[in-house]
């Protein structure tokens, strides 16, 4: 339904107009279907979709790994063009592109006001979209708190090149920035799936002097490469850390950044880290995770580690949609396939499996 037969509804009409959504119902277990197109309330704003992705937390929601209630529509990278506006929402109109960030922060409680904008009103509240409410695998998405999470698209850019900043480029990014990355440090980077790979672009951007990735999978070392490593391990071919100990000269790195969520991952980066480093997790973990105690020197090497929720709101967004619209930031290689919305389903597959050398799925409503 376009925009403006949309316009000329009656208001009994809106109240049945209906959109196409992904709907998670327990483990396992989605599907495409019909429900209400949402309704804009006040500070609220309801977005046309016009580009979303799948992320590797919603096959986390998937596998029952993460959590979430039964009846939610998943989904947290969105850009859209807007449909409806809510009461006191104000320099923006019908039609603006926009983008929107995974984490959609209040912008008023004591955590945002502090600066912790992905913590807002609580432990992980400012992560809502396929979280705690509806998210963006579906033709309209309600956003919350309009006014804080609306950043307009220039012109010149496509949906292509800004979708991935909603989320994945953001939290990526961030792992440098959590870890206070210094102009010349060294890092290495555990997985390069996507968080990882924009983690890779991120320690580029900060200036690191050596970025070294551990990947196994072909297409994800060559994509780490292209996104700014100096050196990657395979590490079914090699003893990983005993290499990147070598690389710097038995130092460790000054930065080790943990992107996939797995016991081995977050204890060989604790091993690559040199005293005093910094460990900058990314990866969502299901079930236990134990500190090795030799790698932390029992807790006396000054060893820091850092954790990382996605950062949001749309002064974030703004700065990330200029490092692309500069040229100082292209993801779109990252985009390996795209599907429309009526083969979602077929989408969590390709992805899950990891076929055809995917990285990053595009959906289209």
């Amino acid at each position: 339904m376009s925009q403006a037969s949309f316009a000329l509804l009656t208001e009994q009409d809106r109240d049945t107009a209906t959109m196409r959504a992904l709907m998670f119902h327990g483990p396992g277990q989605i599907s495409l279907e019909t429900v209400p197109i949402p309704k804009a309330r006040s500070g609220e704003v309801v977005i046309r979709v016009t580009l979303t992705t799948i992320c590797g937390t919603d096959l986390h929601i998937l596998k029952g790994e993460y959590p979430v209630k039964p009846g939610l529509v998943i989904g947290h990278e969105p850009v859209g063009v807007i449909h409806e506006i809510g009461d006191g929402v104000t320099g923006y109109e019908i039609g603006d592109r926009v983008l929107v960030g995974a984490i959609t922060p209040c912008g008023q409680c004591n955590f945002c006001l502090g600066g912790n904008w992905s913590q807002c009103g609580g432990a992980i509240g400012g992560w809502k979209f396929g979280n705690t409410i509806d998210g963006a695998q579906a033709e309209y998405l309600r956003v919350p708190y309009a006014q804080a999470n609306l950043a307009k698209i220039p012109n010149e850019l496509t949906d292509e090149q800004v979708i991935l900043l909603a989320d994945i480029a953001s939290t990526g990014i961030s792992a440098a920035e959590s870890a206070d990355m210094q102009i010349g440090d060294s890092v290495a980077i555990f997985a390069q799936g996507p968080i990882g790979l924009c983690a890779t672009a991120g320690a580029k951007l900060k200036g690191a002097s050596l970025i070294i990735a551990v990947e196994s999978d072909p297409f994800r070392t060559k994509m780490a490469r292209q996104m700014g490593a100096d050196a990657v391990f395979d590490f079914k071919q090699h003893d990983v850390v005993e290499e990147i100990k070598h690389i710097t000269g038995g130092r460790g790195v000054d930065v080790a950044i943990e992107a996939l969520g797995t016991q081995g991952t977050f204890e060989n980066a604790l091993c690559v880290l040199r005293p005093g480093g910094t460990l900058s997790s990314l990866g969502v973990y299901s079930g236990k995770l134990s500190v090795p105690m030799e790698a932390f020197a029992a807790g006396l090497g000054d060893h820091k580690i850092v954790t990382t929720l996605c950062p949001g709101g749309k002064e974030r967004m703004r700065r990330l949609i200029e490092l692309v619209r500069q040229g100082r930031l292209d993801l779109t290689p990252l985009l390996t396939h795209t599907f429309p919305l009526e083969r979602i389903t077929e989408a969590y597959q390709l992805f899950g499996e990891r076929r055809e050398g995917v990285i990053k799925v595009a959906i289209k409503p």
